[in-house]
């Protein structure tokens, strides 16, 4: 068994066999993102500037959100390239952080450049900063013996206030992994800094990340060889030229001659066939795009020509039922997470949003996130005929033709709901919102939440003007059955 004293000083472990990640298996569950990403070469990287990342990680640990992040180089991308497992662990990260002057090269030619360079030995610091002005504990687990505790001693000599929760190296063995999990919890760290290696330290992470109290887990690599000072880096000069790992090169060129003279190589061909993809998939997205804001502008100053009759006989009933406004306006969440007013015709009394929370118990739906009630009884009796055969969806005729919503994609969510959104479920903000779409044409309100984001993930994905005609001719007869609405 291995031994962890609840000392924060220097310890030693006896070495045993270096660790070897079993398969993947992601615990860390469904979160809200730290920030914005960008996709660079098929990953997801934190589009923020270095204080506003810091903030962010900090602000997720004293909110006790559990955050699993990676940091990402030219010599990781190589490495996922060819390790099912290691994508697999970036791709479930809660963040994954961009490094090096390669990652920003190959964010550029895809055209969606990074904010900046989130290199883990430059952020290091800041974030220990922060962590101890929030009074935030730290755990070092990985290396040769004594680099995590050089590191811990190191971080606590240079971040005055920092708590070091502990230390341990990084060279146990599959029958040690129980013990350590067991004693790094006791000590009770609000952070864990990984240092295995690629693709050591993130498989690892991904596999035992439930089983870990800690809010923040960072595999940072060779993290712990520089702030010990085992390893030198680069000069200022170098660094800021985004040169160091000639640096490195230099220092060590037995060990990281294939990394930088091949690796480099491989990494710029596959960053310049990304790049290509890219161009080529933005220049369709232009002219696919182009074509729905056509057929959107057109069908919907139609449609509202067609239909002003009704539009004008609606506003009567709603007038002549109940005191208010004929309009209901309400924030929605659209693309890419912009908010923007949603209209719709009124069908509730106007103290609606003030019954809410009274009838939050009685919630049809139990996914936790969206709020349907079949018989609501804020619903006024005009609006249950316009809501039965959404008519009071119309006034969103004019949400189209400004821009802000399309006739076909997936309905605009509420913040409230947004802010219940998993990693996965934010995927159905990649599109403009929509007045109808594919699953309001296969059941609406009946199929459950998690069915709807995997049906608005997939239109999103293979959307296409051929398949928004197709809903479109399916809507009105679906509105006549009124099967599914309330």
């Amino acid at each position: 068994m291995v031994d962890l004293s609840l000392n924060p000083n220097v310890r030693s472990l006896a070495p045993v066999a270096r660790f070897k990640p079993k398969a993947v298996v992601d615990n860390t569950g469904a979160s809200q993102p730290v920030g914005p990403s960008v996709d660079v070469l098929g990953l997801p990287l934190l589009a923020m500037r270095r204080a506003d990342a810091v903030k962010a990680l900090v602000g997720r640990v004293v909110r006790g959100h559990k955050t699993r992040i990676a940091f990402v180089n030219a010599h990781c991308v190589n490495v996922a390239a060819s390790d099912w497992q290691y994508q697999q662990a970036l791709q479930s990260c809660d963040a994954v952080l961009p490094d090096g002057i390669g990652i920003e090269i190959a964010s550029r030619l895809g055209g969606e450049p990074i904010k900046d360079d989130l290199n883990g030995t430059d952020l290091f610091f800041p974030l220990c900063k922060a962590l101890a002005g929030a009074g935030k504990s730290v755990f070092f687990l990985g290396g040769r013996p004594g680099i995590a505790d050089a590191t811990a001693a190191a971080a606590a000599a240079k971040t005055p206030g920092l708590k070091i929760a502990g230390s341990c190296h990084g060279y146990f063995g599959p029958q040690d992994e129980d013990a350590i999990i067991e004693k790094i919890n006791s000590l009770q760290p609000d952070v864990v800094f990984v240092a295995m290696g690629v693709p050591a330290q993130d498989t690892w992470l991904a596999r035992v990340a439930g089983r870990l109290d800690a809010s923040l887990l960072a595999g940072v690599g060779g993290l712990f060889d520089f702030v010990s000072g085992a390893t030198k880096r680069a000069p200022s000069w170098l660094r800021h030229a985004r040169l160091e790992w000639t640096y490195r090169l230099i220092q060590e060129p037995k060990r990281m001659w294939r990394r930088y003279l091949v690796g480099n190589i491989a990494f710029l061909g596959r960053a310049l066939g990304y790049g290509w993809a890219k161009r080529r998939e933005a220049r369709r997205n232009w002219i696919s795009a182009g074509l729905k804001r056509a057929l959107d502008i057109t069908v919907a100053a139609a449609a509202v020509a067609a239909l002003s009759p009704l539009l004008l006989l609606t506003t009567l009933a709603i007038r002549l039922e109940s005191k208010g406004s004929i309009l209901f306006r309400q924030v929605r969440v659209g693309e890419n997470g912009e908010t923007f007013e949603m209209l719709k015709f009124r069908s509730m009394f106007m103290d609606a949003e003030a019954r809410l929370e009274d009838l939050l118990a009685a919630n049809d739906r139990n996914d936790g996130v969206t709020f349907k009630l079949k018989h609501d009884p804020r619903v006024t009796r005009v609006g249950r005929i316009i809501r039965k055969y959404s008519i009071d969806e119309l006034p969103q005729l004019f949400n189209v033709l400004r821009g802000e919503m399309s006739l076909v994609g997936p309905r605009p969510a509420l913040p409230r709901e947004v802010a219940n959104y998993s990693k996965v479920d934010l995927r159905r903000l990649k599109g403009k919102p929509g007045i109808t779409g594919i699953w309001q044409v296969s059941g609406r309100a009946d199929i459950p939440f998690q069915r709807m984001v995997e049906m608005d993930v997939d239109y999103l994905n293979n959307r296409s003007l051929i398949t928004d005609i197709i809903i479109l001719a399916r809507t009105p007869l679906v509105v006549i059955m009124a099967k599914g609405a309330y």
